[in-house]
């Protein structure tokens, strides 16, 4: 089974609720995406199987009825009715079916050989994450800013720490020399956590410990800073105020009343004051400036939590370059293993207690998100797509039965042991781990709904 459990927070791009007017470009993104990672996870799985010889009886992308597909070679290449994976079924895989010892079978192949096709699909989507990433770096990779602070909200984690404007971030944890991007991660998966800051003001360098606050429906950190720049709009919510008097993604908005704006969050905390009064909002657009008059409203912002807002979304200033291959080739790896290690930490803080489960994206989330991503363009969105990618190769390493790694996890104790474990022992393994795959992705979707309509 390969279901999506993705960190949310990892692009940016924030989750928002599904609005019909944007299906006509997330149901194309997911569909991409999805099929993509899914095709190249189970052609891992087969290209190993026709190697060593095992009988591949279907090949599908999706779950349950089948759809459309051909017949060739012995094989059932298939589209399925539930988009939320795919499977290879190979002869004899089953471990609750009787054996006959048919050498096309599965299980008749040797250990080794049966754990290269496991370890296959996993290996196929790292692989694309890391081709994707180099391809992708060398036609546009936008060089984040340096974590310089800018604007720090009064009362805030970031201002409880001695943040203040004009600091820069030398340290956060282990992370020397941080750009925004590492600040905003770290942030993120930390919140009520504390973190340790290497801060330097002017010629003076100081520790600092910062502890951010949840907030958001993906109960995430946030510091309460923002980097030294006018507020750049990266989105714009189609169905509040922002949208229907003409702001545009890649505004500057320099003035709210004519007095300077120096980044989103103070623009949000002036807008609070005013409420629902109409404000004079100062915009800078292509080296002209603009003004709109805009009247604030009141809007739901998850946990039933309303807030006053004109409905616009931040972006960073980014300096775009393509990159040599070797360069995009190094950045490629290296944020392949960033990633895989932030996701074993949020699993690991999850476990603990420290991070909610909110944090992570099932498939309706997957599928807002790929569709914010291909409204900022196909860089973004393949960016998207490859670490989506690393994730769905390390979920199915965890060793679940039922999933590669549980297999592969099998087929290591078998080995030691020397003999194979007992086909009743398998049976029952497999039952629960059914069960409680089922009952975990049931959570997530529900989880990605609560979010979505903010209940």
């Amino acid at each position: 089974m390969q279901f999506l459990i993705y960190p949310a927070f990892l692009t940016l791009l924030g989750m928002v609720a599904l609005d019909p007017r944007q299906l006509l470009i997330k149901i194309p993104a997911v569909i991409f995406v999805l099929g993509v990672l899914v095709f190249i996870h189970e052609l891992g799985h087969y290209a190993m199987a026709k190697l060593f010889n095992v009988r591949v009886e279907v090949f599908s992308l999706g779950f349950g009825k089948r759809l459309v597909g051909f017949h060739k070679g012995g094989t059932d290449y298939r589209i399925s009715l539930l988009p939320v994976g795919g499977y290879v079924k190979m002869a004899g895989e089953n471990p609750m079916e009787d054996r006959t010892g048919d050498p096309g079978e599965f299980m008749s192949h040797p250990r080794w050989q049966r754990f290269i096709i496991a370890i296959a699909g996993p290996a196929m989507n790292i692989i694309l994450a890391f081709a994707v990433l180099t391809g992708v770096y060398m036609v546009h990779y936008e060089r984040p800013p340096d974590a310089d602070i800018g604007w720090v909200l009064p009362g805030s984690p970031a201002a409880q720490a001695g943040i203040q404007p004009g600091d820069r971030i030398v340290k956060i944890q282990d992370i020397k020399n941080p750009n925004w991007e590492d600040v905003i991660e770290r942030v993120a998966v930390n919140p009520n956590q504390s973190i340790d800051l290497l801060v330097r003001r002017g010629d003076q360098t100081f520790p600092a410990k910062l502890t951010p606050k949840v907030s958001g429906v993906d109960r995430t950190g946030d510091a309460g800073w923002e980097p030294p720049e006018a507020a750049l709009v990266g989105e714009v919510d189609p169905q509040l105020p922002a949208s229907r008097v003409g702001i545009q993604p890649g505004d500057s908005i320099t003035a709210l009343n004519g007095r300077a704006i120096h980044s989103i969050q103070e623009l949000s905390n002036l807008v609070q004051e005013a409420k629902t009064t109409p404000v004079n909002v100062a915009v800078l657009r292509d080296g002209k400036e603009l003004s709109f008059t805009i009247t604030p409203e009141l809007a739901d912002i998850g946990n039933g939590q309303k807030k006053y807002r004109i409905g616009i979304a931040p972006a960073l200033r980014r300096t775009v370059e393509k990159l040599p291959f070797a360069q995009a080739s190094t950045l490629a790896y290296a944020e392949c293993k960033r990633n895989s290690s932030l996701i074993f930490e949020l699993v690991g803080k999850m476990f603990e207690g420290k991070n909610s489960i909110k944090q992570m994206s099932g498939p309706i989330g997957i599928m807002t998100i790929s569709g914010e991503a291909a409204m900022r363009g196909w860089p973004t969105l393949l960016q998207f797509m490859a670490l989506v990618s690393i994730n769905l190769a390390l979920f199915n390493l965890f060793p679940i039965p039922i999933l590669d790694g549980g297999l592969m996890l099998m087929l290591l104790i078998e080995s030691i042991m020397r003999r194979d474990i007992k086909q009743e022992i398998k049976e029952r393994v497999y039952q629960a781990a059914f069960v409680f795959l089922m009952l975990f992705a049931a959570l997530v979707i529900y989880n990605d709904v609560a979010k979505s309509f903010h209940f």
